[in-house]
């Protein structure tokens, strides 16, 4: 007679854990790589877009920040109600959503003919993007093995260089190359709205998210299958437990759990890092192609010189993928905020065209290898029911930074110019360094399934 017993949650989570690396698992990772590709290129191609227009629209600085800021109060916007839908309807499903949403909004954005028709177009993009790369981060970090999952979530956080990179090039190849030019690089990013569909159909959900809803007999199946590719049996099922044994149920309970007695200091360290990092990097990265046309340099010349400073992001991932499981998570973060402190301030007084290039790269080096060391800890410090809503809402908190430093930035180039600028920028990644000493470092540790 079949044995038609369930398997239990924590069983599910040990098959997880113990697998080898396999195709089922590179295709979850490159699909939400993809997406998260795409994410970044539209975030860069902003910045390069912004330039364009300031100079053929006639833009102030007020209504170039404004532009870029709006994006940010929408990604806020996402964020928070991303992680939430994403704990209660499953994380594939809202990361097909959020990819329709900011496509169609990006694509749409080609046709607009003034500011306020772009402005409410950049909140819907941002609307999109907010809500997906916390549920993408989650996602992953829900299959991927114990032993290599922070090196996976760095590497999934890597294809934000690659997006950056592309929309480098287009920003470099297309916008100066006609007055339209702009026009057609946000047609460009509409490719997302395809890709969602992409994303519904050929990506599993996730097996721990399944099995905190109840659903075990679906997420056996999906563990079993990846299993199967890695020539792995599952083990008789014995039930040792309820089917769910979640630690909060409701979206309500879900948030207050945040701020419970075990869970409040680490979410406290962990919204002062996305503060401070998201405010020090978009505050500069948006604002290096304006900044070096200010300081004399022609559009192209400049565009030329940012997709230069943009290529070291992929090193610097590279390097942050093999240290966070050599060092942990929390000492890879502060080293490379640290890093990026020192950058900082190196790249803020730079003043020839060697130095510029060169402390632009290691700024671009350090800054996003701690993007990645930040987004492998995000997910894991919280439980599976509440995972998606404590790194929803920690991106979404860090957006209200990031709204505010495209417009802040303007203000201390006119105080101080580009070394007052960057001196602030890094005194925002070094108390994020401070903080992020607050957080739980799970190296190599099992997800805590509840």
């Amino acid at each position: 007679m079949a044995n038609t017993a369930l398997p239990s949650r924590t069983s599910l989570a040990q098959r997880l854990d113990v697998l080898p690396f396999t195709r089922r698992h590179l295709r979850v990772l490159s699909g939400s790589g993809v997406g998260w590709a795409l994410d970044a290129m539209d975030v860069g191609l902003i910045s390069f877009i912004i330039a364009a227009l300031t100079q053929q629209w006639d833009l102030s600085k007020g209504e170039a920040g404004l532009i870029a800021s709006i994006g940010f109060v929408g990604m806020a916007v996402g964020a928070t109600l991303g992680g939430l839908l994403a704990d209660r309807f499953g994380r594939r499903q809202v990361f097909a959503l959020t990819l329709l949403v900011y496509g169609v909004a990006t694509g749409a954005s080609a046709l607009v003919g003034g500011v306020a028709a772009l402005l409410v177009l950049r909140f819907f993009v941002g609307l999109g993007l907010g809500a997906e790369l916390p549920v993408a981060s989650t996602y992953v970090s829900e299959f991927a093995p114990a032993r290599i999952r922070g090196r996976l979530i760095v590497i999934l956080e890597a294809f934000w260089a690659v997006g950056w990179t592309a929309s480098a090039l287009i920003g470099f190849l297309v916008i100066p190359a006609s007055e339209s030019g702009w026009r057609w690089a946000f047609a460009v990013g509409a490719i997302p709205a395809v890709y969602a569909l992409i994303v519904r159909w050929g990506l599993p959900e996730s097996p721990r998210w399944l099995a905190s809803r109840g659903r075990i007999a679906e997420a056996d199946r999906i563990v079993s299958a990846f299993e199967a590719e890695a020539g792995m049996t599952a083990a008789p099922a014995i039930r040792k437990e309820p089917a769910s044994r979640a630690i909060a149920a409701t979206a309500g309970a879900r948030l207050a759990t945040l701020w419970n007695r075990e869970f409040r200091v680490r979410t406290l360290c962990l919204w002062l890092v996305w503060l401070s990092v998201n405010f020090a990097y978009y505050g500069a990265f948006i604002w290096i192609p304006s900044i070096l046309v200010d300081a004399g340099f022609d559009l192209v010349r400049s565009f030329g010189f940012t997709l230069i400073i943009t290529l070291a992001q992929l090193p610097g991932y590279a390097v942050a993928a093999w240290l966070i499981e050599v060092w942990g998570r929390r000492v890879t973060l502060s080293v490379f905020l640290l890093g990026s402190a020192v950058s900082a301030v190196l790249f803020g007084t730079a003043s020839t065209e060697a130095a510029i290039i060169a402390t632009g790269m290691a700024l671009s080096f350090f800054n996003l290898g701690a993007w990645g060391a930040l987004y492998a800890v995000t997910p894991e410090i919280y439980p599976t029911s509440l995972r998606g809503t404590g790194a929803g809402w920690a991106a979404g908190i860090g957006r209200i930074a990031s709204v505010v430093a495209p417009i802040a930035a303007p203000v201390l180039l006119l105080a101080g110019g580009a070394p007052v600028l960057f001196v602030v920028f890094a005194a925002c990644f070094l108390l994020a360094a401070g903080a992020s000493w607050g957080l739980v470092d799970r190296s190599g540790a099992a997800l805590d399934d509840r």
